[in-house]
């Protein structure tokens, strides 16, 4: 395929790095003699056809900011054949050759429904703070975020320990508890509580059975926002060991916020510039995923439909350390 434009969108969530990710494809598609044009506000800007062309000087001195600087919006006229109808329209009329679409699981399943309907050849980078992404090890935005709650975290635990309080933290991660294990063995939490782990076990239960001692006296446990997350089992305590005092910190979208980690600047760099590698082999409808420290790709189908399992290893590392 003879490419001479591109179209590069966020949508959904913001994450940081989406900048450093823009930066890069512009930058990398311009090295090619290619233009490059900047869709804002997502699925919808494409739609309305809020498109702009980006220069050099467009991504300058935007690496180290976190958000996005040609916004993001979740659309839901594009979830219609007639709204994606519009999109592609307006693909034509701007004279884009391949759309870059950086994002979630919702974003890239949008780009699969765009490219199964119409003549379009995407290329998806995952961009989302909960890296429950199937085929990549990491996503762009979720270091940046681990690393904003544990320093929320380290925090929570001075107050908990000054006043013998059992602290649950919820953070962001959708159905995938990433974050919150991560987090709870970077903050030396008590327990994590997340969806992967959700057996017959009692989870509460297992964490009240052993993690409450007469040398500990105060306990962080990290809830992932799934199945009610924090509000939910504080509640439980209070009516199932009302002997502790109990207090919750629901951390919300702080998580998305903040200047990008480098993990996360160098992730965005070598995936976007890896985008542009992979339309100039003629790939199409695929996600560029980094596996072992090298690039892949991955069929988008493949990496919305498959579920990214979780290292149980990680939930033994936490309950060893945490007594």
């Amino acid at each position: 395929m003879d490419i001479k434009s591109i179209g590069v969108l966020t949508s959904g969530g913001d994450a940081p790095g989406m900048n450093a990710c823009i930066r890069a494809v512009t930058r990398a598609a311009i090295f090619e003699g290619w233009k490059v044009y900047g869709i804002y506000r997502g699925w919808e800007g494409l739609i309305i056809g809020n498109i702009k062309e980006l220069t050099t000087e467009s991504v300058s001195n935007t690496i180290q900011r976190g958000g996005t600087i040609i916004k993001t919006a979740r659309s839901e006229e594009f979830r219609t054949v007639e709204g994606r109808q519009k999109a592609y329209e307006n693909i034509k009329k701007f004279g884009i050759d391949a759309l870059i679409v950086i994002g979630g699981n919702g974003s890239l399943a949008g780009a699969q429904a765009l490219a199964s309907e119409h003549d379009v050849t995407v290329i998806g980078l995952p961009g989302t703070i909960d890296n429950d992404l199937y085929g990549t090890d990491s996503t762009i935005g979720y270091d940046t975020a681990l690393n904003t709650i544990v320093e929320c975290v380290d925090k929570i635990r001075d107050t908990a320990t000054s006043h013998d309080r059992i602290f649950f933290v919820e953070v962001m991660g959708r159905d995938a508890g990433f974050l919150a294990q991560n987090s709870a063995i970077a903050a030396g939490a008590e327990a994590a509580i997340i969806p992967e782990d959700n057996t017959d076990i009692d989870q509460l239960a297992t964490f009240i059975g052993r993690g409450i001692r007469k040398s500990k006296n105060s306990s962080i446990v990290i809830v992932s926002e799934a199945d009610g997350g924090a509000m939910h089992y504080a509640e439980r305590v209070r009516k199932e060991y009302p002997q502790y005092e109990v207090r919750v910190s629901i951390l919300g979208h702080l998580q998305r916020g903040g200047k990008p980690t480098a993990f996360d600047r160098i992730l965005a760099s070598r995936l976007g510039v890896a985008s542009i590698d992979a339309l100039k082999e003629g790939q199409r409808n695929v996600m560029i995923g980094i596996k072992n420290d090298q690039i892949v790709y991955v069929p988008i189908a493949r990496a919305i439909k498959m579920d990214k399992p979780i290292d149980k290893e990680l939930i033994n590392v936490l309950s060893i350390l945490s007594i």
